[in-house]
């Protein structure tokens, strides 16, 4: 096993550490993407954004869209950006935010150029960014500086016995010390709210959980449900796993953060941790790209996955592990695993070995070791929209 009090990393402008080093290029809107896309083609090395939205839209929508963007453009796995959209405002807006971390970054907008020309200017300025990226060196940094977000995905039995539970202990363990960790999924608590709220640590951020628990459950879901849940939550896939009922689900869910952790804070979708080192909750969305998207743009730089019956989700900047109990998804997906812990199931590993073993995988990925949705391509990389646009 490797030291895992240390990791090698880059240390960015803002002192935040990236696992990653990546020149972007991120479009402000989705009929800004063939431009990002053909400047991504032409420069090699550079990788684009491309995304469904960021048109009309107004109020609380558009704020989380912005924060989406810039909060991706922010996040140290990227070590410089290129910002493309289609009206000059809102892309200064988008470039003056990610400037706010220091790092290289640069805009250009499509009115009144058209995209051949903005694609060739923009392109000059992608090589130069890449070309000043590619000597930025990997330091050593306290393992404290290692942000590692979670959720899970396709869910069964496995999931709440093994896969969930060893995410939990990998956080008891780094928590102490000083990590940043963030859970989320809060239609997935549906039955274990009462169980969140009380794992909060002061008063203050178990009300404010079971608040936007309950504002999610009025505003989303009894608002827009038919007579229930069924193909949604729990899932087909979590049927099939052996999960009846989205409290089944939910228990099993809440696994992910240990015997030992408190949750200190309630983040809105998108919003970086203000409390300091230490668990979070993450208002979001159950659909994993969506959730892995929007805790990358909270500033996550590594991804934990827990699965099941098994999930191949990946995102362009966060390397996301992949683990699972289920000793069928590690025989017929193997090459989506990051990490067996399915002896947890048949008695030949202890939880505190796979916790221990999580620990491991996620410093040898933040040195450095391509996960199984890096190497497999997979770069989803969803926008949560609120409601529909003017």
């Amino acid at each position: 096993m490797s030291n895992t009090d240390t990791f090698l990393g880059y240390r960015r402008e803002n002192d935040r550490v990236g696992v990653r080093n990546h020149v972007a290029i991120l479009p402000v809107d989705d009929i800004s993407n063939a431009a990002a896309e053909a400047v991504a083609r032409y420069v090699q090395g550079t990788i684009a954004l491309p995304h469904a939205y960021g048109r009309l839209q107004f109020g609380e929508d558009l704020d989380l869209h912005f924060r989406t963007i810039i909060g991706t453009g922010a996040n140290p796995n990227i070590a410089a950006c290129v910002v493309i959209g289609i009206e000059p405002g809102w892309t200064q807006k988008v470039v003056d935010g990610i400037a706010a971390t220091g790092k290289p970054v640069a805009g250009f907008s499509i009115e009144q150029n058209g995209d051949i020309a903005t694609v060739a200017t923009a392109s000059r300025q992608a090589k130069d960014f890449l070309h000043w990226a590619s000597e930025r060196a990997r330091v050593e940094c306290p393992v404290s500086d290692l942000w590692i977000s979670t959720k899970c995905g396709e869910s069964d039995t496995t999931s709440g016995c093994g896969a969930n539970p060893t995410v939990g202990n990998m956080y008891d363990k780094l928590i102490p010390k000083g990590i940043y960790g963030v859970f989320g999924e809060t239609s997935e608590l549906t039955g274990a709210e009462h169980l969140c709220k009380a794992r909060a640590a002061t008063p203050e951020a178990g009300e404010k959980f079971l608040k936007t628990f309950q504002a999610y459950q009025d505003e989303v879901i009894e608002a827009h449900k038919t007579s229930d849940l069924s193909d949604s939550q729990p899932t087909k896939g979590n049927i099939e796993g052996g999960l009846s009922t989205i409290e089944e689900k939910a228990l099993g869910n809440l696994e992910k953060i240990g015997r030992e952790v408190s949750y200190i804070d309630v983040l809105g979708p998108a919003e970086a941790p203000a409390k300091g080192p230490g668990m979070y909750f993450m208002d979001s969305s159950s659909a994993a790209a969506e959730c892995v998207t929007l805790m990358a743009a909270a500033g996550f730089a590594v991804h934990a996955f827990p699965t099941g019956q098994g999930n191949i989700i990946g995102h362009p900047i966060v390397p996301v592990i992949k683990l699972t109990a289920n000793p069928r998804t590690v025989r017929t997906m193997s090459e989506h695993i990051d990490l067996d812990v399915s002896g947890i199931l048949r008695r030949d590993l202890t939880l505190s070995q796979a916790g221990d073993a999580l620990v491991d995988m996620a410093v040898r990925t933040a040195n450095g070791r391509v996960t199984a949705a890096e190497a497999l391509g997979h770069r989803e990389f969803v926008m949560t929209k609120l409601y529909r646009s003017a």
